[in-house]
């Protein structure tokens, strides 16, 4: 059974950083594809960043430059920095990870930016 579990989310003022990171279970972690995703209020949910077991990594153009995606093979977790955060990064996160056409989602955790 797949599971994904993340946590780091916070309350962080405009410009701050937050390292946000996902626990998985069930799945041979190294050879996983893993993605990170946030839905803001009354938004639909929006990519935000990949990275493939092959060490691939790719981000969204409203991202780039400020957030990085990493992973601990050996301790089955995916991370995401999230730095000089804005008010338009709040959002729930989750994280992502696909195999055979198939999604599988964390619960989120919720990150606020705001003064």
């Amino acid at each position: 059974q797949v599971q994904l579990v993340e946590s780091g989310g916070d309350l962080v003022q405009p410009g701050g950083s937050l390292r946000l990171s996902c626990a998985a279970s069930g799945i041979i972690f190294s050879l996983a594809h893993m993605g990170w995703y946030r839905q803001a209020p009354g938004k639909q949910r929006e990519w935000v960043a990949t990275f493939l077991s092959g060490g691939f990594t790719k981000y969204g153009d409203s991202v780039k430059g400020r957030f990085t995606i990493s992973r601990d093979n050996a301790k089955n977790t995916v991370y995401l920095q999230t730095n000089s955060l804005k008010p338009e990064d709040t959002a729930v996160y989750y994280c992502n990870h696909r195999a055979a056409a198939r999604d599988y989602w964390g619960q989120g955790t919720k990150v606020t930016v705001s003064a």
